[in-house]
């Protein structure tokens, strides 16, 4: 069997264009050559023992603000310069996120795609992996030749997706060649807080998929949610059927939409939501412990800036908890200049910082926090320098960098006990397994930021309409695939 030489390459950050925070380089973690493939445990198993993987350039940042023109424009070059130097590629995986904004611009990952699609001519096939919550515009679905996206939020089939998608490159470039697409997009636009597969109706929608994609004359079968926090056309559910049978993929898809559409008002938040003060006397009042409170608005992990300080400036007006006869973590706000201070004035060392409120003054700009310096912690691989503040009950962790806190380890290794706490309150949407498995009870708070849950007072005006849930008596839409 003839060698093929398939190239990877991708940019993978999801941008919220609401949020003031921008992307930049150092935001990125750029890989290369060696340290590209070893991304990917699955390069060398069985199955691509034939394959010559052909490393170009991956770029992968948390999720943030949209990216700065010239940041994009640099990557993309690279890529499109080491794919041209390549020399010939059967195939290409496309490792992307899918809701990548660039600022002044729209349908980034279609730009990128075509940008890549000119280096490695027409008969090179593109397999594409995506998150789901990323957008699949008409020009991104035709550019590339096959195209999936994970089937779980929270995303613990991410890297499982990826192999998919690169084990059916590999088949097709064996034995196949380009498939068919049957795309739709479906008019409704939605958080991943209210479709994540752990509820209904998520979890029996996508259920659906293996069962669709087992058909004879299928080859994958993906539903987006869409990316929720940028204005863009593109910004909607979508549906990609993809295989040889063109009747049985066209009626997957529309099947698939139908669906979806039907469900559009069945869909609710993964916990009980309220305001953050309602959240909060919920949390007190409850033998639970710990007790999660989500502060959905800035969650970094979506797009918020990080640094939004208005929850930190309620927690400090909390009585319990300045009093000390309730025990809570806060986690977290960067502040790179507090955390200096902290560090200068050392462990122990009673202070008055200004924190959060630089990047996303929001509705309260820089709070004052006046407390003990509780721990430091030097050279974080995310978060950079970590200081935690100790005020009443309360236990604030501010970071030089921008640094989701999903992990029991992020807390212990700065001598926090989640566990043992009363109240754990992180910037986060639905929680991530360890959270989720850890917590005794959980409410989503639906506070202010870049990724703020209420759409509707967010001012979307970039969005294609009537958008389900924008206009709530729209007509029923046209949900016939097109044919790619």
């Amino acid at each position: 069997m003839k060698p093929l030489r398939i190239g990877i390459a991708g940019i993978a950050i999801e941008s919220s264009t609401f949020s003031p925070h921008r992307t930049r380089l150092p935001d990125f973690t750029v890989t290369r050559g060696d340290a590209l493939l070893a991304r990917y445990s699955w390069i060398g198993a069985p199955w691509c023992a034939d394959v010559e993987w052909v490393p170009l350039l991956h770029a992968v940042s948390l999720p943030g603000g949209a990216v700065e023109p010239s940041v994009y424009d640099a990557l993309e070059a690279e890529i499109v310069e080491r794919a041209k130097a390549a020399g010939p590629l059967d195939g290409l995986f496309f490792d992307i996120h899918g809701a990548m904004s660039v600022v002044g611009r729209t349908d980034a990952e279609a730009g990128l795609a075509l940008a890549v699609r000119s280096a490695v001519g027409p008969d090179t096939l593109i397999s594409t992996s995506m998150d789901l919550h990323g957008n699949v515009s008409r020009s991104l679905a035709e550019t590339v030749d096959l195209i999936t996206c994970y089937r779980m939020a929270p995303h613990e089939d991410a890297w499982e997706s990826r192999e998919r998608a690169a084990y059916n490159l590999v088949e097709r470039l064996r034995d196949g060649g380009r498939p068919l697409k049957a795309w739709v997009q479906v008019p409704v636009l939605l958080p991943g807080e209210k479709t994540s597969t752990r509820i209904e109706p998520a979890r029996s929608l996508y259920g659906r998929i293996p069962r669709v994609e087992g058909l004879p004359g299928v080859l994958d079968a993906a539903i987006w949610v869409g990316y929720a926090w940028a204005d863009e056309p593109r910004c909607r559910a979508a549906v990609v059927v993809t295989g040889d049978d063109e009747d049985v993929i066209t009626a997957q898809a529309r099947e698939l939409a139908s669906v979806y559409w039907r469900s559009r008002t069945d869909f609710a938040f993964v916990a009980p939501t309220g305001t953050l003060d309602e959240c909060l006397s919920t949390a007190l009042a409850s033998p639970s412990r710990p007790f999660l409170i989500s502060d959905s608005g800035d969650n970094p992990t979506a797009g918020g800036a990080g640094d939004v300080s208005w929850t930190l400036g309620r927690l400090l007006g909390v009585e319990d908890l300045r009093l000390g006869r309730v025990n809570a973590i806060y986690a977290s706000v960067v502040d790179p200049a507090a955390v200096t201070e902290a560090f200068a004035a050392g462990t122990g060392a009673e202070l008055l910082l200004h924190v959060g409120g630089r990047i996303d003054p929001g509705p309260s700009g820089p709070v004052a926090l006046a407390g003990t310096v509780h721990a430091l912690h030097a050279g974080d691989a995310v978060g950079g320098d970590i200081a935690v503040i100790r005020t009443g009950g309360l236990h604030v962790i501010l970071t030089s960098r921008r640094k989701p806190y999903h992990l029991i380890a992020d807390f212990t290794g700065l001598g926090l006990s989640p566990a043992t706490a009363d109240i754990v309150i992180v910037k986060i949407g639905y929680l991530e397994p360890e959270l989720y498995d850890l917590a005794a009870d959980w409410r989503l708070a639906l506070t202010p930021g870049g990724v703020d849950q209420d759409l509707l007072r967010l001012g979307h005006h970039g969005v294609r309409r009537p958008l389900f849930p924008f206009d709530t008596d729209m007509p029923e839409p046209d949900l016939t695939p097109e044919l790619l």
